[in-house]
């Protein structure tokens, strides 16, 4: 059975998000995961996943000013003590939560930034915390996103995501694979993911154009939910998508793999 976790940074947005814990389960939720937990105390998000029998499995590091416009400076060569400051934050609300894995989001570097630099801190950021990560049995996980959503980011491809991987070496990094960000980056979902499923820990889904609920748009999520049974995906499928409608309205797709 497949693992549905509800992304409540897209999902229940009708809502405050200290409700969206408990509308997440009454919708039949198990598991959750979000962007960011760092507007709220630890204990704050602890007593809703406790209250409402929930499973946090994800979330993001620190990532910057959002507001502004950052979406991740793992790769950003002047912000690595910020950085590393988020890394221990993360791990505070990670134990407090019981939550094993974080994303870190790569970034978008600046135009005039040196490209060697910008990989080399990338790979050092993602070494430095899959290694206080793993003291702590937390997975790190990175997200290739695509070009068209957040321009100028700097991973993109399940490959490339691969040969930083390979390039830090170390057994708790992972690949966050998005469904909705790789096929409009690549595309060949399933024999990607089944050619990889070895550097892939959570997958994320939305259709495309859009960014809807599954059925909404060009992916054929049926054979893609077949496939992730069939190899035996053992991780959560989170459910990042903005619901064209209400949340509830657009849930009637998950019905049958319940």
């Amino acid at each position: 059975m497949i693992k549905f976790s509800a992304n409540l940074s897209m999902l229940f947005t009708e809502l405050d998000f200290l409700e969206r814990f408990s509308a997440a389960r009454a919708a039949g939720f198990e598991y959750v995961e979000y962007l960011f937990p760092y507007d709220f105390s630890p204990e704050q998000i602890r007593d809703q996943l406790t209250e409402n029998n929930l499973k946090q499995v994800l979330f993001n590091l620190p990532a910057g000013n959002w507001a502004d416009g950052d979406r991740g400076i793992t790769c950003l060569p002047d912000r690595i003590d910020e950085f590393k400051d988020g890394v221990n934050t993360a791990i505070v609300y990670a134990e407090e939560l019981g939550c094993t894995q974080l994303n870190a989001l790569a970034g978008i570097p600046t135009l005039e930034s040196n490209t060697d630099s910008v990989k080399q801190t990338f790979v050092n950021n993602l070494d430095f915390a899959a290694s206080k990560l793993r003291d702590k049995n937390i997975c790190l996980l990175t997200e290739p996103i695509n070009l068209i959503d957040i321009p100028g980011f700097y991973l993109n491809y399940t490959e490339q995501a691969k040969d930083i991987i390979k390039e830090v070496d170390s057994n708790n990094l992972f690949i966050q694979y998005d469904i909705y960000h790789m096929q409009i980056m690549e595309g060949d979902l399933i024999r990607t993911i089944t050619n990889n499923l070895d550097y892939i820990k959570h997958i994320q889904i939305a259709d495309n154009p859009g960014r809807h609920e599954p059925g909404t748009g060009e992916i054929n999520y049926s054979s893609i939910f077949r496939a992730l049974q069939k190899i035996g995906y053992k991780g959560y499928v989170g459910c990042e998508y903005i619901p064209k409608n209400s949340t509830l309205d657009g849930l009637g797709w998950i019905k049958q793999y319940r």
